[in-house]
């Protein structure tokens, strides 16, 4: 089953993570994290993400089960509690452990997610980019709307603007330093969220990709969630 789920383009992926949280003075605190992915064609994704340090929130782990159609399953461990706690789509807007990532901008971003409007050609740092307006589906959304911004040779996200309920600039988030693996993944090395209502920001920080990884469905359950530590 495995290997036919590979050849239709299963993909399973572990990396490392340094996330960086500056406040509004611009000081910073810094986390270590832990990611397991398994990507298929056709289906939703599933994501395990692990803390390591600081102390205070070592083995938090969040599971996320990525729909294509309907309402994202998300499961939040907390170490302290010693329980899972299932996250409501309601409160998926909320902010995930203190930054400026919401618990929904850390789910796959599924086609089928949104509805669409072109916009215009745009130059972008000197990348010739589509700019598009994409409007999420899900009711609990915390964003009406989001402009895209992705560029012609490789559609590769370079920068994304959200807009919250009341339709103001919320937050902005960019891409930067996009390498490709095994001649077909391109993957950024930064990713960089700004609060402009707050003037907090979140910097996630990707390394030490290892792809074809051998993870298996068993891989992301809440029970492995809790071990995974």
């Amino acid at each position: 089953m495995e290997a036919d789920r590979r050849e239709e383009g299963f993909v399973d992926v572990q990396m490392d993570l340094d996330m960086i949280l500056r406040n509004k003075r611009g000081e910073e605190s810094a986390r270590k994290l832990r990611m397991k992915i398994i990507e298929v064609v056709d289906e939703g994704d599933k994501m395990l993400t692990i803390f390591d340090t600081p102390r205070d929130i070592k083995g938090t782990g969040l599971l996320t089960y990525s729909h294509k159609v309907g309402p994202d399953d998300q499961w939040l461990y907390l170490p302290a509690l010693k329980r899972v706690k299932r996250i409501a789509s309601k409160n998926k807007s909320g902010p995930f452990v203190g930054s400026e990532f919401a618990f929904e901008d850390l789910s796959s971003q599924e086609v089928e997610k949104y509805t669409y409007k072109y916009l215009r050609d745009e130059n972008l740092a000197g990348r010739d980019c589509y700019v598009h307006e994409r409007y999420p589906v899900d009711q609990y959304s915390g964003y009406t709307r989001q402009t895209v911004w992705m560029d012609k040779d490789e559609y590769r996200i370079w920068k994304v603007d959200f807009y919250d309920r009341k339709n103001s600039l919320l937050k902005t988030l960019t891409f930067h330093g996009y390498q490709m693996y095994l001649e077909k993944f391109w993957r950024a090395e930064s990713m960089l969220m700004v609060n402009h209502q707050t003037n907090k920001s979140t910097e996630l920080l990707w390394s030490n990709y290892r792809f074809a990884a051998g993870l298996r469905d068993q891989d992301f359950t809440r029970n492995s969630l809790q071990r995974a530590r």
